[in-house]
C-alpha cells in the first residue's frame, strides 16, 4: 500500500506504507485499520506536526550517535543503520507542511 498526501497548496506526495505510517504515527494521526487509511491534517495542526517530526529526527540521530560512541568505547564494530534515515524520509513531508501551513490549506490522504 502507498500513502498519497494531497493538498491544494503543494504537489502530491507519495510514500511507501511503512514510511507514511511512521510519519503519521509521529505526528499523532490514526494509522489503525479502523481509520481506513484516510485522514486530514488542518493548517492549525501543522506547526505541532513539524515540531514532532523535528524532535523525532533529533532523537533518532542522537540515539544513533550514542550507539556508535558506545561501540567505539567498547572496541566493538559500530552498528549499521538504515541508509536512509528519518530526516531524509520526512523532509518532503515537512516541506509540504510548511507550504500548506503558509497557504492555509489542509493535507488529506486516502481519499
Amino acid at each position: 500500500m502507498l500513502y498519497k498526501f494531497k493538498s491544494k497548496a503543494a504537489g502530491d506526495l507519495i510514500m511507501l506504507e511503512a514510511n507514511g505510517r511512521r510519519v503519521l504515527d509521529i505526528i499523532g494521526k490514526d494509522t489503525s485499520p479502523a481509520s481506513g487509511g484516510k485522514g486530514i491534517l488542518l493548517p492549525e495542526d501543522m506547526g505541532g506536526a513539524m515540531a514532532a517530526l523535528q524532535a523525532a529526527i533529533a532523537t533518532e540521530e542522537a540515539a544513533q550517535q550514542a550507539a556508535v560512541a558506545e561501540a567505539l568505547a567498547e572496541h566493538r564494530t559500530p552498528p549499521r543503520f538504515e541508509a536512509i534515515g528519518l530526516r531524509t524520509r520526512a523532509q518532503p513531508f515537512i516541506e509540504m507542511l510548511r507550504r500548506c501551513q503558509t497557504a492555509g490549506k489542509e493535507i488529506v490522504w486516502g481519499v
